[in-house]
C-alpha cells in the first residue's frame, strides 16, 4: 500500500494535465485524430493503436516503441534537421503525443524551424511503471538502452527519413531522466550530435555540499561529492511527505554492490564526464532549465554543473523559473525559451516552411 500511495502521490504532483501520460491506454484512432489537428503529422511506430508498428532492437533483443514527427509539407527530396525527444522517469514513449501539437505550432508560427522529431521508448520493461526504476538511456544492468538509441533508433531513422549529415543539425533534448540522456549521450557522441537540451534534467549524481548535504543549495565555496552510493538517502522530497530512495533510480541499473555503484555512476554522471571525456568549447552547445522549488534539488545540480562546464571554458546557457517545480507545468513555462534559443543554431539547416503541400499521413 505504501508504494502504491507513493505511486499515485507522485503522479498528483506531476499534475501534467496530460491525455497520454503515463499507464495511459492510448485509443485505436488517437494519433488520426491527433494527425488531424496538426500542419504536419505523427507517425506511429508503436502498438498503442492499429496493429504492431515497433521497430526491432538489436542491442534489447525486442521491439520498441517510438512516434517521429514530420513537419508540415515534409519532402524526401529534402533533408532536415532531427530531434531526439527523451521522456522522463514514470513515461514512456506516449509522453510526446502531448508535446507534439507544441512543437507543430512552433514550427508553423516561426519559432522553430521546419524539423524532424523521434520519441522512442526509454522504459525498462516496454512501459512506465512507478515501481521500476528508468533506463535513463544509458548501458547498465537494465539493458544496453545507450546503444538501442544512438544505434538501434538512429540507424532507423537516418535509413527511413531524410535527415542532414551534419552533427550541428542533430539535436538531443529531453525532460528529467531524458534531459539526463541528452547530455550523457551528447558527451558521448559528439562525432554526431552537436546541441543537448535539458529540462531539469539530474547533470551531477554526485552532487553534496562541504558538509556532505544533498538537500543545499550550490555554493561554489562549499562543495563536496558524495563518496559513497547510500541506498537509503533520499534524493527526492515531495513537501515532506514523500521521499524518493537512492536506491529507487540507482539500483535497477547498477546493482547492490556499493563500490561497484559508486564506480559506474561517476563514470555516467554528466559534470564528471566533463573531463573524463576532455570536453572543449564548441563541442556541444548546451541548454539547460530548472525551477528553484524542484524536489529533488536539480537547481543545485545544474548550478554545479554549469559552475564546472564554465571553468573548461564552457557557458551552458541556463533558465531558472523561480517558483517552478519538478513537473510538467514547469517544463512548459521553458519551452518558448527553449525554442528561441535552439532556432538560430538550426535554422540554416532546414528547409523552408511549406503548407502548401499535405504531410506524409
Amino acid at each position: 500500500m505504501r508504494r502504491l500511495f507513493l505511486a499515485v502521490f507522485v503522479l498528483t504532483l506531476a499534475g501534467s494535465g496530460a491525455q497520454a501520460g503515463p499507464l495511459t491506454i492510448c485509443p485505436k484512432k488517437q494519433v488520426v485524430r491527433l494527425n488531424a489537428k496538426l500542419h504536419g503529422c505523427v507517425l506511429d511506430f508503436t502498438k498503442n493503436h492499429s496493429g504492431d508498428n515497433r521497430i526491432w532492437s538489436e542491442a534489447l533483443c525486442k521491439k520498441r516503441d517510438m512516434y517521429v514527427y514530420l513537419p508540415p509539407g515534409y519532402d524526401p527530396a529534402v533533408r532536415y534537421p532531427i530531434m531526439i525527444w527523451m521522456h522522463g522517469f514514470i513515461q514512456d514513449e506516449k509522453d510526446f503525443l502531448d508535446l507534439a501539437p507544441l512543437f507543430d505550432m512552433a514550427i508553423v508560427s516561426g519559432r522553430l524551424p521546419p524539423m524532424i522529431i523521434a520519441a522512442p521508448d526509454g522504459s525498462i520493461t516496454g512501459r512506465p511503471s512507478f515501481l521500476q526504476a528508468g533506463s535513463f538511456f544509458i548501458n547498465s544492468e537494465a539493458g544496453r538502452f545507450e546503444d538501442y538509441l544512438v544505434v538501434d533508433v538512429w540507424n532507423f531513422l537516418t535509413a527511413n527519413f531524410s535527415i542532414r549529415p551534419e552533427p550541428e543539425a542533430h539535436v538531443l533534448a529531453g525532460a528529467s531522466m531524458g534531459g539526463f540522456g541528452a547530455y550523457n549521450l551528447g558527451i558521448k557522441h559528439r562525432d554526431c550530435f552537436k546541441v543537448v537540451l535539458g529540462i531539469m534534467p539530474p547533470l551531477n549524481l554526485r552532487y553534496a555540499d562541504c558538509h556532505g548535504r544533498y538537500f543545499s543549495n550550490f555554493d561554489p565555496d562549499c562543495l563536496g561529492i558524495q563518496e559513497r552510493y547510500r541506498p537509503h538517502s533520499t534524493v527526492g522530497n515531495f513537501y515532506g511527505l514523500i521521499h524518493i530512495e537512492e536506491k529507487h533510480l540507482i539500483g535497477p541499473l547498477f546493482g547492490r554492490e556499493r563500490k561497484a555503484a559508486v564506480y559506474s555512476i561517476a563514470r555516467e554522471n554528466p559534470v564528471e564526464m566533463l573531463e573524463t571525456y576532455d570536453v572543449k568549447p564548441g563541442d556541444l552547445a548546451m541548454w539547460v532549465g530548472y525551477g528553484c522549488k524542484d524536489e529533488f534539488n536539480l537547481g543545485a545540480q545544474i548550478e554545479s554543473f554549469a559552475y564546472f562546464a564554465r571553468k573548461r571554458g564552457i557557458d551552458p546557457y541556463v533558465v531558472v523559473i523561480p517558483n517552478g517545480r519538478h513537473n510538467s507545468a514547469t517544463g512548459l513555462k521553458m519551452m518558448p525559451e527553449f525554442a528561441t534559443w535552439l532556432m538560430p543554431l538550426i535554422k540554416n539547416y532546414a528547409p523552408p516552411l511549406t503548407l502548401s503541400e499535405p504531410c506524409l499521413k
